[in-house]
C-alpha cells in the first residue's frame, strides 16, 4: 500500500516540479538568445526543482527519511532528463 502511495505522490510531485522547471526554463530561454541557454541555466532550474521535490517528498514521508531520500534521488533523475528536453526544445523553437 505504502509503495503505491509513494509512487503516486512521486508522480504528482515530479509532474508539478517538472512543469515548473519547464516553465522557468522556457521563460529563461525566451528572454535570452538561445545560445546563452547553457548547462548552467539547466543546472540552476534543476537545483531549484530538486529542493522543492525534496521538501514535498519529506513531507509525505516524515517517518521514513531513507525512503524519502531515495525517492527524491529518482525524482531528480527524471527532472534532469526533462529539463534538458525542455530547454532543448525551447532553444530549437527560438532558433527557427
Amino acid at each position: 500500500m505504502a509503495k503505491k502511495v509513494a509512487k503516486k505522490t512521486v508522480k504528482k510531485v515530479t509532474k508539478k516540479a517538472v512543469k515548473k522547471v519547464a516553465k522557468k526554463a522556457v521563460k529563461k530561454v525566451t528572454k535570452k538568445p538561445a545560445k546563452k541557454v547553457t548547462k548552467k541555466t539547466i543546472k540552476k532550474t534543476v537545483k531549484k526543482a530538486i529542493k522543492k521535490v525534496e521538501k514535498a517528498v519529506k513531507k509525505e514521508f516524515k517517518k521514513d527519511v531513507k525512503k524519502a531520500k531515495k525517492i527524491a534521488k529518482k525524482v531528480v533523475k527524471i527532472i534532469k532528463k526533462d529539463a534538458k528536453k525542455v530547454v532543448g526544445r525551447a532553444a530549437a523553437k527560438i532558433k527557427k
